[in-house]
C-alpha cells in the first residue's frame, strides 16, 4: 500500500506543541484539544506498528458512538472535521481506565481469565464463582479499574483502592460506575442488532468545567472486545476461541510467535497488515451500517488543510 495512505503521524506546527500518545497525536489549542487518530497499532502497551486506514476507523466509529451514547453522559466532542480527526473540550483526564467486561476471557496480564485460571477467585476485588470456563458470559457485568499508562504497563486497581487511596473522589467514581454500565448496556443492545457482542471495553473520562465527561474513543476495535455472536455458541460448548472482531486477532498473533509485551516485538507481515486492516474495515461497516470511504491523495496534507479551513 502507498505510504500516503499510511498516518504514522503529523507535524501541525502552526497549533503549538505535540503530544504523543500510542495512537493519537493530539495538540492543545486555548480550551479545545484537537486529537488526531493514526495508523499506529498498539497492544501489551507496545507500539506494534501501522495498519492503513486504523485510524480513520477509530476516529469516525468513536463519532458515531459519542453520538449514540450522549444522552447517558456527555463527551467531549465539539467537531469532527476531518476522517481523522476529532476537536474536544480540553478535559482534564482522569488516570484510571474503566474496564467493564461481560465475560471472563482475554490474554493480557490485566484480563481475569490469566487470574482465574491461576486458582484467584477474588480478582479486581471482586469475587467469582467456581466452575467458570474461558469466555463464558457473566452473571453480570463487572467493572475492572486499571491505571492509564502513557509508557509501560497498565496496572490492576480496586474499587475500595481508589476510594481510600482517594484517587478519585467517592461521588465522581460512584457517577464513573454508573455512566460505565450505562454506556456497556447501550453498546451491547447496538451491537447485538449488528450480530456482534461485545465482551468487554474500556471507558475514559475527564472532567470539563467541574462536570464528568467521556473522552478518548468508545465501543472501537482497539478499545473492545467483539465477538461473532452466530458462531459463539458453538464454538465455546466445543472450546474454541470465538471467532474475534477486534485487536484481539493481533494480539493472538503475537502471542502465538512468544510475544506478550516485553522484549523487541516480531515484525508484522504485509500479508497480516492487510488482514488486520480489512478486519478495522468490516467492523466499522457492520457495527455504522454505512460504506467506509477510502482516504485518496496524502492524509497528512488533507488535515493540515481541513484544519485550516476552521477557526480553531
Amino acid at each position: 500500500m502507498a505510504g500516503s495512505n499510511i498516518l504514522k503521524t503529523v507535524d501541525l506546527r502552526d497549533l503549538g506543541k505535540k503530544h504523543t500518545g500510542k495512537v493519537r497525536d493530539y495538540y492543545i489549542v486555548e480550551e479545545k484539544r484537537i486529537l488526531i487518530t493514526t495508523d499506529r497499532i498498539s497492544a501489551f502497551d507496545v507500539v506494534l506498528g501501522h495498519i492503513p486506514f486504523k485510524g480513520q476507523v477509530l476516529n469516525m466509529l468513536a463519532g458515531f458512538w459519542f453520538e449514540k451514547t450522549k444522552d447517558i453522559i456527555d463527551n467531549h466532542v465539539l467537531a469532527i472535521p476531518d476522517p481523522n480527526v476529532t476537536i474536544g473540550k480540553n478535559a482534564q483526564p482522569i488516570a484510571i481506565e474503566m474496564v467493564v467486561r461481560g465475560y471472563i476471557s482475554g490474554v493480557t496480564g490485566t484480563s481475569i481469565w490469566g487470574s482465574y485460571e491461576k486458582g484467584e477467585r477474588v480478582i479486581y476485588g471482586i469475587g467469582f464463582p467456581h466452575g467458570l470456563k474461558k469466555n463464558q458470559k457473566l452473571a453480570t457485568p463487572v467493572i475492572t479499574p486499571t491505571t492509564k499508562a502513557e509508557k509501560g504497563h497498565d496496572e490492576r486497581l480496586t474499587r475500595n483502592e481508589i476510594i481510600n487511596r482517594k484517587l478519585v473522589p467517592k461521588k465522581l467514581y460512584e457517577e464513573m460506575e454508573r455512566a460505565a454500565l450505562g454506556l456497556f448496556d447501550r453498546g451491547t443492545k447496538i451491537c447485538a442488532k449488528a450480530g456482534i457482542i461485545l465482551v468487554d471495553t474500556k471507558y475514559e473520562f475527564g472532567v470539563y468545567n467541574d462536570k464528568l465527561v467521556l473522552i478518548d474513543e468508545i465501543h472501537t476495535p482497539d478499545s473492545s472486545r467483539f465477538w461473532i455472536a452466530k458462531t459463539y455458541n458453538a464454538r465455546f460448548k466445543k472450546a474454541l476461541e470465538p471467532e474475534n472482531f477486534d485487536k484481539e486477532f493481533v494480539r493472538l498473533w503475537f502471542k502465538k510467535l512468544g510475544y506478550t509485551g516485553e522484549g523487541t516485538p516480531p515484525k508484522m507481515t504485509n500479508e497480516f497488515i492487510e488482514k488486520v486492516s480489512q478486519r478495522y474495515i468490516q467492523v466499522y461497516k457492520k457495527i455504522t451500517g454505512r460504506a467506509f470511504i477510502k482516504p485518496e491523495g496524502d492524509i497528512e496534507k488533507r488535515i493540515a488543510k481541513n484544519l485550516k479551513a476552521l477557526v480553531i
